[in-house]
């Protein structure tokens, strides 16, 4: 530590590139410190430090993190009391560009497997980023020794010290994350594809705020009739709505919750955290929400199960577009995911094709089969279930054909769900089959992508992974837009898509038969977290 402190002093007002001197690793009495990259300039990507605690004398209990579950839940619960700490302790902004700034990767309202505190038997490791200290573009060494010397004690002995911390919140966290990891496995022996449970608190508190809404909201209460219960580790015995295999409708009226509840399944792929109001909302791990996406680049989609014989006779067994449709591009969102193995996909009409959802008897008679080349999903939904064991919630205000291929039939009146589906039903006709007999639906047309196409090198052959938000990933030359994956929540997740690219591009891309194949149960490859530094 004294060293670290007279180098700062001594390089104050010198350079800012004076500060590369400060590079290594310090022994600090709570903890050893390593500068692992130090920043060029005051406005570059700021500089990036890791802090290890040994881990006896962090005296963390051990069952608090002897299995996965619950040392993801306390890596996640220790790097938000380390923003916490870093609220109460650091002074922050402190001259030029980004400098004095201390920041931890953390989740919001979920629980993310990240690297930026990593818990094992050894030690506790934390990583962050600092902005070192500028006037101009002079060192502030002296800022520097303040930020150093007396915030990042403070953080770290407040933040990564079991004694420092309230028990019962960790604990209550650690529980929390458990019970749901618990309840998601727990859907495969009960035959449920999702489960949310009474008292949970679904709307939040805008759209772009994913918080709970806190005034004026209804807690969820399941119908008698689609009720199911579990008893978790913690929790005890849950109640709550369990909707099964097959095609599940939400229906209702305008702004009565239909999209609320979808939204709520969507994130239910994610744990979260406790007082999100969403802790025992659950869908299969591999649930996907799908929808229509103008303007998306398709690159040899097997969309003909959806999409065939199209003028000009254009292929739609590898299908290859650089804007399409609405209609394609839901094709292709559905097909892909299907590649991806899902066995749930989440659709709500307001974010779908209209022609690719339905097309109903009059619009048969007008235009004929052979001039149509859309098979709707309507004619579709119930082969994915049967030949394909992909069940479907489709969130549906405007047409009541899909009454007559669903199983299920949840209504929503003022947030509150009621098993409608006696009445649905009984409004259901067998589907008039269509002029041209539906051909049977085909698995998914293997295919991979070439190595050289995911290159992201740029014109100087420097290799570029950037993110610039949750919807932007910089991927070489190309800027890919992310703002229609509606399940992607973290900007560490996007550019961990970025990295997950460039790997498959290097070890993958070569071998293999399809995108998934290569790489299912393969473990050739992979690294412990510990070796990507890189906080996400």
């Amino acid at each position: 530590m004294d060293n670290l402190h007279n180098k700062l002093l001594a390089l104050d007002g010198k350079g800012y590139k004076a500060y590369k001197a400060i590079a290594g690793t310090y022994t600090f009495p709570t903890f050893t410190l390593s500068i692992d990259h130090v920043q060029g300039d005051p406005f570059a990507t700021p500089s990036r430090i890791s802090v290890s605690v040994d881990a006896n004398k962090a005296a963390f209990p051990h069952d608090l993190w002897q299995t996965e579950v619950r040392r993801v839940a306390l890596e996640d619960f220790l790097g938000r009391a380390i923003r916490h700490a870093i609220g109460r302790f650091v002074k922050g902004r402190r001259g030029s560009g980004g400098s004095g700034e201390f920041h931890i990767s953390t989740s919001r309202q979920q629980v993310l497997v990240r690297n930026a505190v990593l818990v094992s038997k050894d030690n506790i490791e934390a990583r962050f980023t600092l902005g070192l200290p500028a006037q101009g573009r002079r060192a502030a060494g002296r800022e520097a020794v303040s930020m150093f010397i007396n915030e990042l004690p403070k953080v770290i002995n407040a933040a990564l010290y079991y004694q420092s911390l309230d028990s019962q919140q960790i604990r209550q966290h650690i529980h929390s994350v458990e019970d749901q990891d618990a309840l998601r496995h727990w859907l495969q022996e009960a035959e449920l594809v999702a489960f949310v449970a009474d008292g949970a608190l679904l709307p939040r508190a805008s759209g772009v705020d994913d918080r709970p809404l806190c005034k004026d909201a209804l807690l969820f209460k399941a119908p008698e009739s689609l009720a199911r219960t579990v008893t978790l580790p913690n929790a005890g015995e849950v109640r709550g709505l369990g909707i099964g295999h097959g095609v599940t409708l939400i229906v209702g009226g305008g702004f009565h919750g239909k999209s609320t509840l979808l939204h709520a399944l969507e994130r239910g792929v994610y744990n979260h955290i406790p007082g999100d109001g969403r802790e025992r909302v659950v869908t299969i791990e591999n649930a996907v929400k799908v929808r229509a996406e103008d303007g998306r680049a398709i690159s040899r989609v097997n969309i003909s199960p959806f999409i065939d014989h199209l003028p000009f006779g254009r292929d739609t067994v590898a299908f290859s577009t650089e804007n399409a449709s609405g209609s394609t591009s839901q094709a292709a969102n559905i097909i892909e995911a299907l590649e991806c193995g899902t066995q749930l996909l989440l659709i709500d009409e307001d974010t779908s094709a209209t022609n690719f959802m339905i097309r109903d008897k009059r619009m048969q008679a007008l235009v004929a089969d052979d001039k149509e080349p859309i098979t709707p999903l309507i004619h579709r939904v119930r082969d994915l279930y049967q030949q394909h064991g992909v069940s479907s919630v489709i969130v549906m205000g405007g047409s009541g054909d899909y009454f007559d291929v669903a199983d299920t039939v949840i209504m929503l009146d003022a947030y509150q769900p009621h098993d409608v589906t006696e009445p649905a039903l009984a409004l259901a006709r067998p589907i008039t089959p269509t002029i041209t007999p539906v051909k049977a639906f085909d698995e998914p047309v293997s295919r991979r992508p070439d190595a050289d196409v995911l290159n992201p090198a740029r014109a100087n052959r420097e290799v570029k992974i950037n993110t610039r938000g949750v919807n932007d990933l910089l991927y070489g030359e190309h800027h890919i837009d992310l703002s229609q994956v509606e399940q992607l929540i973290d900007i560490g997740q996007t550019h961990s898509i970025g990295l997950m690219i460039y790997y498959f591009s290097q070890h993958y891309a070569t071998t293999g038969e399809n995108l998934i194949g290569i790489t299912k149960n393969d473990g050739r490859h992979t690294a412990p977290r510990a070796r990507y530094f890189q906080s996400v």
